[in-house]
């Protein structure tokens, strides 16, 4: 009889210690740091003139958004303005985007003397099309970048990226 209690004994201490383990476990994430950050989309209504839309940067909105911290933001805003994710009140402000654009995608993103250099894939040519179009988009990205201290002027990389 005694063997018995000793077991459950174990045995509830042992349950009591994975209770009490899964509770105070944590995933180093749930206290990773936020950097916000703020990603430029568009509203048409903002940039009107002669003739409508005047595709400047006149229609630009930020809103905030938080990124992981990290040791290059930059990054991480440009691929999280790619992803285009705009939200339901954002959207009923006017604000939108063309984002995210099928197979788009940052490779590469370096800052040397204040020029940033992004550097994307776009196999479907999708970054490319009318002036108006284009002149947005490459608004948005540049804008979303020139945010960071480090960046005084943008380069998109290849050269035929969104272009007309």
């Amino acid at each position: 009889m005694n063997i018995s209690r000793t077991v459950i004994a174990a045995v509830v201490i042992l349950v009591i210690g994975a209770i009490a383990y899964a509770a105070y476990s944590f995933n180093s994430d749930d206290f990773a740091s936020e950097t916000p950050v703020k990603l430029y989309y568009y509203n048409p209504a903002l940039d009107q003139g002669p003739g409508g839309v005047q595709c400047s940067r006149q229609g630009l909105v930020a809103v905030n958004r938080a990124i992981p911290e990290t040791t290059m933001p930059l990054t991480k805003a440009i691929e999280l303005l790619l992803r285009g994710e705009i939200t339901p009140q954002e959207q009923a402000q006017g604000i939108e985007s063309e984002f995210p654009l099928a197979g788009v995608a940052l490779t590469s993103a370096v800052v040397e003397a204040g020029v940033a250099t992004l550097t994307f894939a776009d196999p479907q040519n999708k970054t490319s099309g009318g002036s108006c179009r284009v002149a947005i988009l490459r608004a948005q990205i540049e804008e979303t970048a020139k945010q960071f201290e480090t960046v005084e002027s943008v380069r998109l990389m290849p050269e035929e990226v969104f272009q007309p």
